[in-house]
């Protein structure tokens, strides 16, 4: 048996809870960023990051709502079992339509670390060039570890935030990505 991680885009027909059966989003959060007069500073903040049953109806529901909008799902898999996945609004925001949203990017717990992040960002940064961006925007977890891999990536905080998305998750860092220095300053082609 091989540990080869194939990547592909995934259908709306394959969307369901059993594709997560093996897919663990546990993470133990112990620091987070926070923004403190105007500053970014590592706060302690310790949680566990579970998704529920429910959670996982839910992200199905968004990820088929994505797919119908327009936008793009990826897989990673290893021996057929889902372990990472990644998703990309088809709609642009932003004043000039240059943003296009990574609305998910997350790696099961056992296989962190292991490249399948950037192998995931890479293929999200490739479908929305192909749709005419300049950046992605990423509303993004404030984990000390979720920031420290988008900045190696070569994520800046965003120049235009979108307030439906701090509404939504008022602890999250908004960051963008630039996508004609990808892979080129900082963020690795994968």
């Amino acid at each position: 048996m091989t540990n080869a991680i194939e990547y592909r885009e995934i259908e709306k027909s394959h969307l369901a809870p059993a594709l997560f059966e093996d897919f663990d989003r546990r993470q133990v959060v112990t620091r987070c960023l926070r923004k403190v007069q105007g500053q970014w500073v590592v706060k302690e903040a310790p949680f566990l990051d579970q998704w529920s049953e429910k959670d996982y109806e839910f992200l199905v529901d968004c990820l088929k709502n994505t797919l119908d909008q327009g936008g793009a799902v990826y897989g990673a898999f290893m021996a057929g079992k889902l372990k990472g996945f990644a998703s990309v609004e088809g709609k642009p925001l932003g004043t000039r339509g240059q943003y296009r949203d990574l609305t998910s990017l997350h790696v099961s717990c056992d296989q962190r670390g292991h490249g399948i992040g950037k192998q995931l960002l890479g293929l999200a940064v490739k479908w929305a060039r192909a749709q005419g961006a300049d950046k992605l925007y990423i509303s993004s977890h404030s984990a000390v570890e979720t920031q420290s891999f988008y900045e190696s990536q070569g994520c800046v905080d965003a120049v235009e935030i979108q307030q439906e998305h701090v509404r939504r998750e008022p602890f999250d860092r908004q960051l963008e990505l630039d996508l004609n220095r990808y892979g080129k300053t900082g963020g690795k082609r994968g």
